[in-house]
């Protein structure tokens, strides 16, 4: 990871300050492949603002001198919205035992040089030292492959994933909405789920 680039777990109030720079860096980045998202400031303000009401939760911040570069947020699944918890529930799994990895966003020009490894031991770290849940987790939103907005260059990061210690669960599946690039209202996407140990204990 390149020197000049600092990285720091930050929870609570200190989040305060950010919060409109981390609205606007989620914008940017969300617009691109694959989420096309049609953003909107005021949501995203409020929606980094439940990371401040969490005791339990973070968001790992990438600065380059003053300036935020790069987010990623997590907190436990026991806390996230219904939509994100029903495909354990519906399982018989104790929400309670997984850590929840709401989403990272970087820059591009600040891609390719360890950051998003970094944004996961950071995390990872981070849930091990709030709580004693068993796994920590993520989803991903599903494209279909003849997406009309797909990028020629598009890669999936499924590799990189796999390297940092996660398997897929492609049948745990949640749902969410939002407005796609394009689109005059928001429809529904599927996500599929990662997901590691962090004790030791076996995946369910």
């Amino acid at each position: 990871m390149a020197e000049e680039i600092r990285i720091e777990t930050i929870t609570g109030a200190a989040l305060e300050p950010l919060v409109p720079a981390l609205a606007q860096l989620r914008i940017a980045v969300f617009r691109d492949w694959p989420y096309l998202y049609d953003g909107d400031v005021g949501y995203e303000a409020r929606y980094v603002r439940t990371y401040l009401e969490s005791p339990s939760a973070a968001v790992i911040v990438a600065f380059d001198g003053a300036n935020a570069v790069g987010a990623s947020t997590c907190l436990p699944l026991a806390e996230e919205t219904g939509n994100v918890q029903a495909p354990f529930q519906e399982r018989g799994w104790d929400v309670r035992r997984f850590f929840y990895f709401g989403e990272s966003v970087l820059l591009r020009a600040y891609r390719g040089r360890g950051i998003g490894v970094a944004f996961f031991d950071a995390r990872e770290a981070h849930a091990r030292r709030v709580s004693d849940c068993d796994y920590s987790c993520f989803c991903a939103v599903v494209r279909p492959p003849d997406h009309p907005l797909r990028p020629a260059d598009a890669k999936p990061l499924d590799s990189f994933w796999r390297r940092r210690g996660y398997t897929a669960y492609p049948a745990l599946i949640c749902h969410m909405t939002w407005k796609d690039l394009g689109e005059q209202q928001e429809t529904e996407k599927r996500l599929t789920f990662w997901m590691k140990p962090l004790t030791g204990v076996p995946l369910p």
